[in-house]
């Protein structure tokens, strides 16, 4: 049953307006606090996997956006088309309650010598972003895949140039890029800035078979924890990590898909509706893909909410064995469609 959060009370309308109400970045960490107990509260009534991860990263959205328009009046930001890109689930709006911070910048320049004097100007109001993030629960990426790394605070002549480099001359690094950089989404600013981006990646994507290949055997990395006889498999802790082993196996071949045939969809679900068909899958089977990725979506949810009333680290393992028997048979079947869905990717590039 949907949570009657969602569908009697007046708390969504309450925390959106408090959001377009927020004046001081001091407040925001407390709004953000009660933005995720609202959230927990409303995916414990019964919302779907992908229904809960999208609306946790609709209300992120809103956040991520308020901060970064109050802290950018706290800056003389230079008279430039700029955009704050999305990356990773952020961007896919596919969050859950365990997320870091994947972000990036891109801002116009007409040089090379221009691009690195507007980075030194961008910098520290992307690192301040990126402070005011990280107060209000989103973690600063251990990675440093964020706006306020010079790295990825760049002209759109250089995310041209860096996306070319991965997809011409691919190693592990660019296929990991890949996994991230490949989901942007423009959030704030000059959108269209952040779409002639993902215009420009989509027509290099299509073009190079080679560079797809290489993706698809490296999202085969990634082994089904099912056994011989398609029982579940854990690991020595007696746990199936389902971010790594599980809704990471529908992300990388929706996107590779994607990718392929030129959709532009950024959410897996959308990914695989619109280049299902032209990859070869039927309706019904891109239907069991979708309920599938949604249901570990869900145990995977519950698993972090579980893990919170405890007190423990919400990013760990599941406990098949904690599960009662009907979500354990979820599980296993959900499991024999990401099985499916990788048998499809070897077909489709002779792996």
């Amino acid at each position: 049953m949907i949570s009657d959060i969602l569908l009697s009370c007046t708390e969504p309308l309450e925390l959106t307006a408090a959001l377009d109400a927020l004046l001081d970045l001091e407040a925001a960490p407390a709004l953000a606090a009660r933005l995720h107990v609202f959230q927990q509260r409303a995916i414990s009534g019964g919302l779907d996997g992908c229904a809960a991860t999208r609306l946790i990263s609709d209300f992120n959205d809103r956040l991520t956006e308020k901060i970064i328009e109050l802290t950018a009046q706290r800056h003389r930001l230079p008279p430039v088309a700029w955009c704050w890109l999305a990356l990773g689930s952020e961007g896919r709006h596919e969050q859950t309650f365990v997320t870091d911070q994947d972000n990036g910048l891109i801002f116009n320049a007409t040089s090379d010598q221009e691009a690195a004097a507007l980075r030194e100007l961008f910098l520290p109001f992307a690192q301040d972003v990126n402070r005011q993030l990280a107060a209000c629960g989103f973690a600063l990426c251990s990675g440093q895949i964020m706006a306020g790394n010079p790295a990825w605070c760049l002209s759109l002549d250089e995310w041209r140039g860096r996306f070319i480099d991965w997809v011409r001359r691919p190693d592990p690094g660019a296929l990991l890029n890949a996994s991230i950089f490949f989901d942007l989404r423009p959030l704030y600013g000059q959108l269209e800035l952040g779409e002639r981006l993902r215009t420009l990646l989509l027509s290099m994507t299509v073009a190079t078979p080679s560079f797809q290949h290489l993706m698809a055997a490296n999202a085969l990395q990634a082994e089904v924890p099912l056994n011989f006889r398609g029982e579940l498999a854990v690991n020595e802790d007696d746990e199936i990590d389902l971010k790594k082993y599980g809704s990471r196996i529908f992300v990388d071949a929706a996107r590779i898909f994607a990718l392929t045939s030129g959709a532009r969809g950024i959410n897996t679900v959308d990914r695989l509706n619109d280049a299902g068909a032209a990859i070869g899958l039927p309706a019904a089977e891109i239907a069991a893909l979708n309920a599938a990725f949604s249901q570990i979506l869900r145990l995977r949810l519950g698993q972090q909410m579980a893990a919170s009333v405890k007190g423990e680290a919400e990013g760990g393992g599941l406990k098949p064995a904690a599960l009662h028997d009907m979500d354990r048979a979820i599980l296993r079947e959900a499991l024999k469609q990401a099985r499916r869905l990788q048998q499809r990717l070897k077909l489709n590039y002779s792996l």
